[in-house]
């Protein structure tokens, strides 16, 4: 008889024919768990035994995955012998100044939804599209429809590259093609993502009476970064990392050189952490500022 290697017992449990999952992998499903609040503070874990099973992993994948969100003080009592325990201050772990840098997809939305919880909400981006606030702002709007949340007041400005400029970024693996194909759907993206992103937020004025102002306008550059401002106390920077890929555009692939905004790193300081953390907050205050009422221009959302 041919056994199939992939059905091989290992120690009286069969081999997953899942792709073998990295210990990094393992940390970030686990992660989305306790800040879905699956896993709740205060709530054993399961047995590393057990999450070897279920992710089809050995232990020590496991151990290094317990072990990353424990430097994260997402867990305490973490050992070879018991199961770890979920942190007990874990929201603190999840979104305040000590947490440990996430992509912007992660860390961006529990951040803006904590600044609105204040009755003046505050927001000031620099981007290069919207996309990842857009996707951001849901999670607070949904708690407003729900009656979760009611600020008074919301204030949003956004710095977005201008139309008129030669973007850095993305751009054409080939020097041959001009460029035309991915501008266009730049900008195409760019307005999209603003009219929904200005439309959700102007609606909170029919449907809860919150007095909202957002404001665009545009730079003469292509950012090599991005920038959120939270409630005039928190600063969120993230680098706009470039690498090779591929897109079909009008039918065609074409390689082109670009950065996932919602994959780069977000790195939080805050206001009152540190010498370091205030400085920080302080002089990108001063920056965006300074961008805003000086070399940005009017922003129109259209073609």
């Amino acid at each position: 008889m041919v056994v199939d290697p992939e059905h091989v017992a290992v120690n009286g449990r069969k081999r997953s024919q899942r792709p073998q999952r990295s210990h990094r992998e393992v940390a970030d499903e686990l992660r989305s768990r306790i800040r879905s609040g699956e896993l709740r503070p205060g709530q054993r874990m399961p047995t590393q035994a057990k999450l070897a099973d279920e992710f089809g992993v050995e232990r020590g994948a496991v151990r290094q995955a317990l072990r990353i969100l424990q430097t994260e003080q997402l867990l305490s009592n973490v050992s070879k012998g018991s199961p770890a325990t979920v942190a007990q201050d874990v929201g603190r772990a999840l979104t305040g100044p000590g947490a440990a840098p996430q992509p912007t997809m992660v860390a961006l939305a529990s951040r803006v939804t904590a600044a609105f919880g204040a009755p003046h909400v505050e927001i000031d981006a620099l981007c290069l599209t919207a996309v990842s606030l857009t996707l951001a702002l849901g999670e607070p709007l949904r708690l407003i429809h729900e009656g979760r949340m009611k600020p008074a007041r919301v204030d949003v400005r956004i710095l977005l590259p201008s139309r008129d400029i030669d973007l850095a970024f993305p751009a054409p693996v080939d020097a041959a093609d001009d460029g035309v194909r991915l501008r266009r759907r730049w900008l195409e993206q760019r307005n999209a993502q603003g009219r929904v992103l200005k439309h959700n937020l102007r609606a909170l004025r029919a449907t809860h009476d919150v007095d909202v102002h957002i404001e665009f306008r545009a730079l003469p550059f292509t950012p090599p970064v991005k920038l959120y401002l939270l409630n005039g106390s928190e600063a969120l920077f993230a680098y706009y990392t470039l690498a090779r890929r591929s897109e079909e555009i009008d039918h065609e692939y074409l390689e082109m050189y670009d950065a996932e905004g919602t994959q780069s790193t977000l790195f939080p300081f805050e206001h009152g952490d540190g010498l370091r953390d205030t400085t920080f907050v302080e002089q990108s205050h001063l920056w965006f500022n300074a961008l805003w009422e000086t070399i940005s221009s009017e922003l129109v959302l259209t073609g």
